[in-house]
Parts: C-alpha cells; sequence; structure tokens
C-alpha cells in the first residue's frame, strides 16, 4: 500500500463522528477498548453464514478489484479498502456489516474505519479463504437451503 493511501486512512480514523449522540473517535474506541471489545470486533465464518442466510448481515470484501474479480462470493459486496470513504453509501446502516480479506490486514482497518463512522461492524476473523473452506460439502448445502 502506498505511503500516501495510508496517510490518508490514517487521518480519516482521526476524524470524529456522531454515534447515537455521542461522539466517537479512534482515540476513543481506543480508549475504551478491552477483552469485551476484542470479542465483539470478530465473527467466525460459521456465525457469518447463519446471518447471511438470515438476510442480517452485509459482507463487504475489501480486496482490490483484481482480486475479487479472480474469485469472490457472490453474496458479498466490492469495496476496496482505498475507496472505502467514497463509497459509504453502498453499505447499509440496517445491518450488520462484515469486513474481510483473506488475511484480515485490510480487513481490521476497514472495521476501525466503518466503526468511527457509525456502522455495526466486525470482521471476520477467519478471513476469505477460510470461509470458501466453511462453504464447501454440507456446509455448503445447509447454507442454500438445501439440508433444512
Amino acid at each position: 500500500m502506498k505511503l500516501k493511501t495510508l496517510i490518508l486512512f490514517f487521518t480519516l480514523f482521526c476524524l470524529s463522528i456522531t454515534s447515537k449522540g455521542q461522539k466517537l473517535t479512534i482515540e476513543n474506541y481506543l480508549l475504551n477498548f478491552d477483552y469485551e471489545a476484542r470479542i465483539e470486533m470478530k465473527i467466525r465464518s460459521s456465525q457469518l453464514a447463519d446471518l447471511i442466510k438470515k438476510g442480517e448481515v452485509q459482507l463487504v470484501d475489501i480486496r482490490f478489484e483484481e482480486e475479487f474479480k479472480s474469485w469472490n462470493m457472490p453474496f458479498a459486496i466490492s469495496i476496496p479498502l482505498p475507496e472505502l470513504p467514497k463509497n459509504l453509501h453502498k453499505i447499509s446502516k440496517d445491518k450488520l456489516i462484515v469486513t474481510a480479506c483473506p488475511h484480515n490486514d485490510r480487513a481490521i482497518i476497514a472495521m476501525v474505519y466503518l466503526k468511527t463512522q457509525g456502522y455495526k461492524v466486525k470482521y471476520l476473523s477467519d478471513g476469505l479463504l477460510e470461509l470458501a473452506n466453511y462453504l464447501r460439502g454440507n456446509n455448503a448445502l445447509k447454507f442454500i437451503g438445501e439440508d433444512d
């Protein structure tokens, strides 16, 4: 990632927003971060699959466009990390948002950014590769509703 892009993201992290009447900044988020917040920021593939099936979550794949084009989850929307600030209008404020990438580095950055923008958000802790593995075989049948 280019230095300019990193500087942009960290600058954006420092901006304040209003969430439920209270100001939330990256500083406030960090000052109140505890074990409960650490658990709350993560979701596993099995939990995500259940929420997707119920329509209660929006999966945001924040990989670069060429990565998404090579393989993707058809139920995810693609918003590459550097384009996230300009595409907030594509993300639901009414659902839990889950950010994902293969190895979590970008997903965590996106999760923190969206948190400071007032979204209820988690990141996929086992990554997109594990989600793909999870959705194989019997779990795939359950996910598409053929094994109920």
